[in-house]
Parts: structure tokens; sequence; C-alpha cells
């Protein structure tokens, strides 16, 4: 999928946020739809991607995020300027799967962050993948406590496919990498987070690192 046929929608109470990242948006030749969104609207416009800006994480920020994923009809990417711990597992938890530092929202990182989301992958910064790492570490060994210890275990082919994400790599060059198709790797990921219970690919990757499979 190119820029250019991804539709987005941008969400943000501070008007001049907004003006500068719609503008970062078509700079990448990123279609942004014309209507100006902010949280104070009635109900979201539909499109793939909506991107939403936040120096915090407040009860605002929040609502609005989970207003946008509620359904699972579009994928959300939240721009923000600092995330806590318990914060980013909140976010985490409400469905978004794309995260981007606000003083690394440049033309090029933006468009490929609302690509990955497009096509349903995780796109985490390096330092917040280390965050759910150690979270992860702290918490329970194994998600959801009823999962039975061989549905945790990976097979060769999973771990191939997680080492790749985990080395930055998109669905298309995995599947050069790997000699598959890219129906087969989105399968072979499918069939792993329903079977493990794992949310999505950077908790996947986060569960590989963890338990010595990567």
């Amino acid at each position: 999928m190119t820029a250019n046929q991804i539709s987005v929608t941008v969400h943000a109470t501070d008007q001049l946020s907004r003006a500068g990242l719609i503008s970062h948006l078509r700079q990448s030749g990123v279609r942004v739809l014309d209507e100006a969104v902010t949280p104070s609207d009635p109900a979201p416009l539909s499109g793939p991607v909506a991107v939403v800006v936040g120096d915090r994480l407040d009860e605002l920020t929040l609502a609005e995020l989970r207003r946008l994923v509620r359904g699972g009809k579009r994928e959300v990417v939240l721009i923000a300027a600092q995330l806590r711990e318990p914060e980013l597992i909140t976010v985490l938890e409400s469905g978004v799967r794309a995260i981007l530092w606000r003083h690394q929202a440049t033309p090029e990182r933006l468009a490929r962050t609302v690509r990955a989301a497009a096509r349903g992958e995780s796109a985490l910064p390096a330092d917040l993948l280390g965050q759910v790492l150690s979270t992860l570490g702290r918490g329970q060994r194994h998600p959801g406590g009823s999962v039975s210890a061989s549905a945790l275990r990976l097979a060769p082919r999973e771990v191939d496919v997680l080492g790749l994400i985990a080395d930055g790599l998109e669905t298309r060059q995995i599947a050069e990498k790997l000699a598959y198709s890219e129906r087969t790797i989105k399968n072979v990921l499918h069939g792993l987070m329903t079977r493990t219970q794992l949310r999505n690919r950077a908790h996947a990757v986060a569960y590989a690192l963890r338990e010595g499979y990567l």
C-alpha cells in the first residue's frame, strides 16, 4: 500500500499542532481528509487511519483513543510528547498499535508509521519496546493465565517471522526474506497471536524476547 492510497483523519485540540501535522502528512503524499476533527466532535469520520496528537495522556486524549478504536474499523496512531509506563500500558490495552514520539515526527517517520498502522502492523519507538519488555518481565510469565504451556511454545517459522519484525522489517520484506507470500506471513502472525492471546506484533516480539526465542 502506498502513502497516497491511505486516507487519514487528524485529531488534536491544539489547532496549531493539527495544522503542522497535516502539513507533514501532505509532504509525504498521505491523503488527509479536509474536515476538522477534534475530540469534541460527536462521531469519527470514516478512514483507515486516525492520527491523534496529545502531549500527555490525559482523560480527554484517552477517551478519544478509545472512541476511535472502538468497533475495530480503523487503526490509530498516537503522537505523544511523553508517556509514563502506566500510561503506555493503558494506551496499548486500549487497542492502539502505533506510537510516535512528537520530537521524532518527521514527515518520513510519520508516513512510515501511518503506513504500518494501515497494514495493521505495530510501530513503537525502540525505547517504548524496552518499556514493554520491562513491564512484561515483572508481570505474569504467560499472558492470560489460562493458556497451556504447549500453546505458548513458538514454532521455528513463527520465531523467524518475529525475529525479522524485531529487526524492523515490514510484511513485504519478511515475505521476500523467507520466500513466503505476504498472506502466509499474516496468517502465521494471526495464528500465533490467537493461540497465545498476545495483543499485537509488539507484544509478540516482546514475549519472544523475554522467553529467550530471540
